[in-house]
This record gives C-alpha cells, sequence and structure tokens, in this order.
C-alpha cells in the first residue's frame, strides 16, 4: 500500500512538468493574434512563456483609527476610560472567583463554621442551602 502511495505521488509530480507544453504566438494575415501548441507552417511565431510567478502579497493599508483623528485631549480621556474599564474587570473577575470559592465550599461542606461577633458557629442547613442560593443567583448576575 506505501509503494502504491508512493509511486502515485511520484507520477502526480512528474505529470505537472510534463503536461506543461510550449504555447505559441502568432499573427495572422488579417492581423489576428492566435496562440496554439503547435507553430503554424510557413508563418513567424514566438513562444510565450507560460511559467507565473506566485502573487505578490498584498499588504493591507492600515485604517486610521480614531484616536489618530482625535485630538490629544480626547485621546487621554479615552486612555483614561479604558484604563477604569480594565481594573473594574478584574475586580469583577476577582469577586466571581471568590464566590465560586465559596459556593464549592458550602456545596462540598455540610459543616460550614463561620465567625459572627468575635464567635464561631455552625451554620444550620436552613442557612447553608440559603447562602447558596444567594451565591448561585450572584454568579448568574455579575459572572460570564
Amino acid at each position: 500500500m506505501r509503494r502504491m502511495i508512493l509511486t502515485s505521488s511520484l507520477l502526480l509530480a512528474l505529470s505537472a512538468s510534463a503536461m506543461a507544453s510550449q504555447v505559441y504566438k502568432w499573427v495572422d494575415a488579417q492581423g489576428v493574434t492566435h496562440f496554439g501548441a503547435q507553430p503554424p507552417q510557413g508563418q513567424q511565431a514566438t513562444t510565450v512563456n507560460t511559467a507565473t510567478a506566485p502573487p505578490k502579497p498584498v499588504e493591507p493599508k492600515a485604517a486610521p483609527t480614531f484616536e489618530s483623528i482625535a485630538d490629544p485631549e480626547q485621546a487621554a480621556i479615552d486612555e483614561k476610560v479604558k484604563q477604569e474599564v480594565a481594573a473594574k474587570e478584574a475586580e469583577r473577575k476577582k469577586y466571581c472567583e471568590s464566590v465560586r470559592t465559596n459556593l464549592a465550599q458550602l456545596e462540598n461542606n455540610p459543616r460550614v463554621r463561620f465567625e459572627e461577633g468575635g464567635e464561631v458557629r455552625r451554620l444550620s442547613e436552613d442557612e447553608r442551602q440559603q447562602r447558596i442560593d444567594d451565591a448561585k443567583k450572584s454568579i448568574g448576575e455579575n459572572c460570564k
């Protein structure tokens, strides 16, 4: 099977060069240009180079951005807003991670203790379920 694939591949690679034949160009008595695989009898014909060069890559022109068009004052304001949005997004991700960790603790541990007024006590099952529901609701509203 490998030998057959190797042979087929080799024949396919060699067939491209074998299929490439000479193309001739000539102009007849009426001034019409012709192309053909064989030159005409008794007329002057020139060979045509059929090898094509690979296309040059087209470099897209960079469109002017809003920041490059706007005045420097507006660009500074935009940059400040972007930084604030990034900071809020980081804070939201940190909050979501914390809520998910708390939810996992509440779901996996039926005996959760917490400190309230300097005193450590255990959550009742109803309190635990309420906190689980609150955590799921918070995750649904704030975390994507």
